[in-house]
């Protein structure tokens, strides 16, 4: 029998976990807007990738057969603008630090319709390479119309409403991610109550 102010050990009920292994791993379904712009970054970056390749297989013709030395200096600049568009597209926190105005997404599309017109500038219709002037076309238009959807939808503020979906999704994890946290560290000191009893 327990004074006054004391606990009886022997009748404290101990209480079953309430979480299992179906509770703590939550299931949600991912954010279909978020996946979209994921989708779209993708298409964004392959266009740039085949803006690359045109470049460089024009410049690579260029110096071959130095018809145009400009041309494949030009090409050159194309290839490394074209590579800072996927790097923005990568949305890594040192790029968008090193230029705040691709964090923006009227700035990436106007730099995406620059890589574009530069791709399409100084066509080479020769019968001889008719597949790299379709090349050239290809990733040309691909990459003009992501860079015109970037300007239109960026005008629209859908950029800005990416950023807090972002910012919101993160901020779902890492609560999730504590709260599993918790929960086993929780268990953990049932397991050393139970140990002392």
């Amino acid at each position: 029998m327990a004074r006054e102010g004391e606990v009886d050990e022997e009748n404290v009920p101990v209480l079953p976990s309430t979480t299992t292994d179906d509770n703590r791993k939550v299931r949600r379904r991912p954010d279909l807007f978020l996946s979209l712009c994921r989708f779209f970054r993708l298409i964004t970056a392959f266009a740039a990738i085949l803006c690359i390749v045109a470049n460089v297989l024009s410049a690579i013709r260029s110096f071959k057969n130095q018809s145009d030395v400009f041309d494949g200096i030009f090409r050159c600049y194309g290839v490394v603008i074209a590579g800072l568009v996927i790097l923005a597209e990568t949305e890594w926190s040192f790029i968008i630090k090193f230029s705040k105005v691709l964090e923006y997404w009227v700035g990436r599309g106007m730099l995406q319709i620059f890589v574009a017109v530069m791709t399409r500038a100084f066509p080479n219709y020769n019968r001889e390479r008719q597949e790299l002037v379709v090349l050239q076309n290809v990733a040309c238009y691909m990459l003009l119309a992501c860079g015109l959807l970037y300007v239109v939808l960026g005008i629209l503020c859908i950029g800005i409403l990416k950023r807090h979906r972002q910012k919101k999704e993160i901020t779902r994890e890492q609560a999730a991610k504590d709260l599993e946290e918790t929960e086993q560290r929780r268990e953990e000191l049932e397991r050393v109550l139970m140990a002392a009893e």
